[in-house]
């Protein structure tokens, strides 16, 4: 990737690169999740379903759905309330968005639909910002957090696609806070200490922290004083939180300043991955208001946020910096059970239906598909293997291997499982903790 995020993005919903540049045109390295992804069996593409529209294989769909799942339960214990909204909107909201006046060109062509035309979105905040307007608010209810894991849709170009890095179905985690001015930065702050708690568990980090800012041209919303207010907002966010970070012209959105969060991938090409921006834009497009305590009505703060931005993007950089070797909680398989020979199979049947009984997902790997080396070797990406021989099988315990390389010394298969369960529950990177 190159460290240029789209200078025309819609938002949280589009970190990345800027339209038109190009993967370079290296074969892809050993950590290169175009190659990982295929070799692992966790998305491909098919040219009938057309470039930049990758499907899920059973195992990347595990690893996608157990990153949402994270980042909503995450979302929920932070106050966040999810929503779900169509993929689909009339031009005439993104009209009124501006999107269609400053980001048409990436958007997909609009569809005729009786005498309406309706379009592919390309953000989501415009609809979060209807569903805001669908009732009334008082102050009281300020600040309302609200999120979703939505789809959208980008006009890439073909020779920018790669992978799971640039597609044009994106999968969002983003989300909107409506608050009060006074309440805009301790929001923002909060979302990049939700960002850096995600990226701990997840066991990535951070190349660098930018202030992206508008740069020439008229791909900006004109309102001075708006890009004044909305920078001011964000450096207080970032020099109270303590974070170094760069100012970067020409890298915001076309409605506002933003925080792009920069990850590398192995071989150093950043790209942007979590966004927090606050916006004073949309709100007045939209018509937005709240009830004050004086019983008038005032305009709210609009604060884009995105954890890990889109789906795809966050689980090709996951590949990529653990070579396929994911955190426990977030393996395909958890656990594969080993029996040393045949007449160990049941137990090791046994041993798997106990484990998914507490909600791992383990396999079998029998002594048909090779021996007892060549099966280790085969399971090395994954967390735990569970040995069962006869003298581990005549007493229920397995002789455990963790995926670094230890050998913890045999265990009653209930303590072996329990402790399992105990790490893939709290998250985090950590393989094993002692009893």
């Amino acid at each position: 990737m190159t460290a240029d995020a789209d200078v025309r993005s819609p938002g949280a919903s589009a970190p990345g690169l800027r339209r038109g540049a190009r993967l370079r045109p290296e074969e892809p390295t050993m950590h290169d999740h175009r190659r990982l992804g295929r070799e692992l069996n966790l998305f491909d593409t098919d040219p009938l379903m057309g470039a930049g529209l990758p499907y899920w294989l059973p195992d990347g769909a595990i690893v996608r759905h157990t990153l949402e799942e994270y980042v909503r339960e995450a979302e929920q214990r932070a106050g966040y309330r999810h929503v779900y909204s169509p993929v689909l909107g009339k031009r005439e909201l993104y009209e009124i968005s501006g999107h269609w006046d400053h980001y048409s060109e990436d958007m997909f062509p609009p569809m005729d639909l009786g005498s309406e035309q309706v379009l592919l979105r390309p953000s989501l905040c415009p609809h979060h910002a209807l569903i805001y307007r669908s009732r009334s608010h008082s102050y009281r209810e300020l600040p309302l957090r609200m999120a979703e894991v939505g789809g959208m849709y980008r006009s890439e170009l073909s020779g920018v696609l790669g992978g799971l890095t640039r597609v044009r179905a994106i999968t969002l985690n983003d989300a909107h806070i409506f608050c009060t001015l006074e309440q805009a930065v301790e929001e923002a702050r909060a979302a990049l200490e939700l960002i850096g708690r995600a990226y701990a568990d997840l066991g990535i980090r951070a190349a660098r922290h930018r202030l992206s800012l508008p740069g020439e041209g008229g791909k900006y919303v004109a309102d001075p004083e708006l890009w004044r207010r909305a920078t001011a907002l964000l450096r207080e966010v970032l020099d109270g939180s303590g974070i170094p970070y760069e100012a970067a012209e020409g890298e915001a959105a076309f409605y506002g300043p933003k925080i792009d969060v920069q990850i590398a991938d192995p071989a150093g090409r950043e790209a942007t991955l979590s966004t927090v921006q606050i916006d004073f834009h949309q709100p007045e497009r939209f018509d937005l208001h709240y009830i004050g305590p004086d019983g008038a009505k005032h305009r709210p703060v609009m604060v884009h946020r995105s954890v890990i931005g889109s789906v795809e993007r966050a689980v090709a950089h996951l590949v990529e910096a653990h070579g396929g070797a994911f955190p426990p909680w977030l393996a395909p398989v958890q656990l594969v059970v080993l029996p040393v020979a045949d007449e160990q199979a049941g137990h090791a049947h046994d041993l798997v239906r106990r484990a998914r009984g507490l909600g791992l997902r383990a396999e079998v790997c029998d002594p048909g598909q090779g021996t007892l080396a060549a099966r280790i070797r085969a399971a090395r990406l994954v967390p735990y293997q569970a040995v069962i021989g006869g003298r581990e099988a005549a007493a229920d315990q397995v002789a455990p291997r963790l995926r670094d390389g230890r050998r913890p010394g045999a265990l009653p298969a209930a303590e072996f499982l329990r402790r399992i369960a105990d790490r893939v529950a709290a998250r985090g990177t950590g393989l094993w903790e002692a009893a």
